[in-house]
């Protein structure tokens, strides 16, 4: 809720939203912005022309003018207050590729820009114009941090920024002037009165459940659950070299296929576009094990999976995410069991309400008091976890053609960071057609980017050619892989994994007949 006096208005950062700033504190190596790439047709605008048009949308995304300021001693959350300093021009950037700028370059360039952190001194983006791409055209980098939008979120400022027809929209009527922040005694006894409000805040909502006993008895045993699931699924894995410290700098590199091959694979099948995509990432990972040598085991690699919580209706550009924990199988040879294991683990994942879960710790969370929240969440960050070792986003974007400053956008790339020992992260934006892959790794221990990438579109290939039978229905019981594996008893050669992946590259994973 904001905090409004006579001559300000404070809105706070959620839990959720601080603790991507607790994260990057804790990290001195992470930088959690995330970023999207838009390529557009030639010509490049000039400086003034971009700044005139973004000049002109800048009412429609506050954020833009604020920035982040803390509250002493972590007595109550972040508050987003306005920047009195505002200087447009500091966050537009302007650059090119060396020639012949083909996608080695824009890559390695946007490896370099999402390395560096965000100032906090300011609001925190960036747009950075890249010229020298093929056939005269340019892009458009929007790096903005994890604590001012999700992904969907940032999706919608595509919609608010960009046109979808090249007559470039009016701008809008703009009568900001930066309001006081209140100051720092302002700021700590409204902190102080949050405080004593919470027990009363809490009794309230005792009450309200006492009213429905049916209802808040269902909701803590779907709570307690999802909850217990969540707490398995923290269970370190089998150590590989994919998860580990990270250094500062990264690597980034794409995948494209058009959308019809996913949603091709997904009606033949019976599954979910989330389902083939999460199946092609796990081939993915099991090619990168096998090519060092790894023995791709059943419990080897687990995957933070965000989930969009908001309603459908909602706008709002902010953080509205839960997460599970999906255990990818890495450990199966064939393309289509893979699949089936997804499809069946993702149900499984539903059944135990680890989203429901999630939900509701993040809103109980906004209700307790933030010091003992930031505590919790920074002592956490301080233990470094071994259960999970990547990040898989996927965002539906725009279906219609957008344009930038009557420019028609022609791909739009998507860029997730990474923290937290996990070494890889993947990203999926669907736009026109196209589904986009993201691949960001961390620069010196996981130099494969470019082969993860052509690794996504092999299993891609793969999916599309495979058998043409649905995959079975997932069982409602609790399926094994969630349990311990058992350890193998053989000893591991690096050589069985390089013949097995070279076994596998050539020969095409078709379905074996039952």
């Amino acid at each position: 809720m904001p905090l409004v006096t006579e001559e300000n208005v404070v809105e706070y950062l959620s839990p959720l939203d601080a603790s991507f700033l607790d994260a990057e504190d804790e990290d001195r190596h992470a930088s959690l912005a995330i970023a999207s790439i838009a390529v557009a047709d030639g010509p490049a605008p000039s400086q003034a022309d971009l700044a005139a048009a973004i000049r002109g949308r800048l009412p429609l995304v506050p954020r833009y003018r604020q920035k982040v300021r803390r509250v002493p001693l972590n007595l109550g959350r972040p508050v987003w207050v306005d920047d009195p300093d505002f200087d447009l021009d500091f966050h537009l950037r302007r650059t090119a590729l060396p020639a012949p700028g083909d996608e080695t370059a824009l890559a390695r360039l946007v490896g370099r820009i999402m390395s560096q952190r965000l100032d906090r001194e300011r609001p925190l983006w960036e747009d950075w114009v890249i010229e020298g791409l093929p056939d005269g055209r340019w892009a458009l980098l929007s790096k903005v941090h994890h604590c001012m939008v999700d992904g969907v979120a940032g999706n919608q400022l595509y919609r608010l920024m960009c046109d979808t027809t090249p007559e470039t929209g009016p701008a809008v009527v703009d009568h900001w002037h930066p309001r006081p922040d209140g100051g720092t005694i302002d700021l700590t006894l409204d902190a102080l009165g949050q405080l004593a409000r919470v027990p009363f805040e809490q009794m309230r909502l005792i009450t309200r459940a006492a009213r429905v006993p049916g209802m808040a008895a269902t909701q803590a045993r779907e709570t307690l659950r999802g909850l217990a699931a969540i707490a398995a699924a923290f269970a370190p894995g089998t150590p590989t070299s994919l998860s580990g410290p990270l250094g500062r700098a990264r690597r980034y590199a794409v995948a494209r296929t058009p959308l019809t091959d996913l949603t091709a694979v997904a009606k033949e099948h019976g599954v979910t576009v989330n389902d083939v995509y999460l199946a092609v990432v796990a081939g993915a990972f099991r090619r990168l094990m096998l090519s060092r040598g790894e023995e791709p085991a059943a419990d080897a690699v687990r995957t933070l999976v965000p989930v969009n919580v908001r309603h459908p209706d909602d706008g709002a550009l902010d953080n509205r995410l839960a997460s599970v924990l999906l255990l990818l199988p890495v450990d199966m040879a064939d393309s289509v069991d893979r699949l089936a294991a997804v499809h069946g683990r993702i149900a499984e994942l539903r059944e135990n309400r680890e989203v429901e879960a999630g939900a509701r710790l993040l809103a109980l969370a906004d209700r307790e008091p933030f010091a003992a929240v930031a505590f919790g969440v920074r002592a956490a960050l301080r233990i470094p976890q071994r259960a999970i070792v990547t990040v898989t986003t996927n965002v539906p974007g725009p279906r219609e053609q957008l344009y930038l400053l009557g420019r028609p956008i022609r791909e739009i790339l998507p860029y997730v960071p990474i923290a937290e020992r996990m070494r890889i992260g993947v990203s999926m934006f669907t736009y026109r057609g196209q589904a986009a892959f993201g691949v960001t790794t961390d620069f010196a221990s996981v130099p494969e980017a470019d082969a993860f990438a052509a690794d996504i579109n092999a299993e891609i290939r793969t999916l599309t050619t495979a058998g043409k039978e649905p995959v079975p229905a997932p069982a409602t019981r609790r399926t094994p892989a969630r349990r311990s594996p058992q350890k193998s008893a053989k000893p591991r050669v690096a050589a069985a994994p390089a013949r097995a992946l070279a076994a596998e590259r050539a020969t095409p994973r078709r379905r074996k007949d039952s």
